[in-house]
């Protein structure tokens, strides 16, 4: 989306009555939540890929300075 069209959709939301603003208001808040769960999956997903191909590894504060000592 362009800035014109961003100022056009914001312009007209100012324009609406305010029971109108607090709806759309609220379904644009549950979609930008909606966006965000999708990605943490994605990430979730590219975590668990990459824990299965050995890029990374799991362990606590103990492991991890043993790791970096390795170094």
């Amino acid at each position: 989306m362009n800035s014109t069209s961003v100022s056009k959709v914001i312009e007209e939301f100012g324009q609406l009555p305010s029971a109108d603003k607090e709806y759309v208001a609220e379904i644009i808040r549950k979609q930008v939540i909606e966006l965000k769960r999708e990605r943490l999956v994605q990430r979730v997903e590219e975590a668990k890929m990459s824990l299965e191909k050995g890029i990374v590894r799991s362990g606590g504060i103990k492991e991890l300075l043993e790791d970096l000592e390795g170094d």
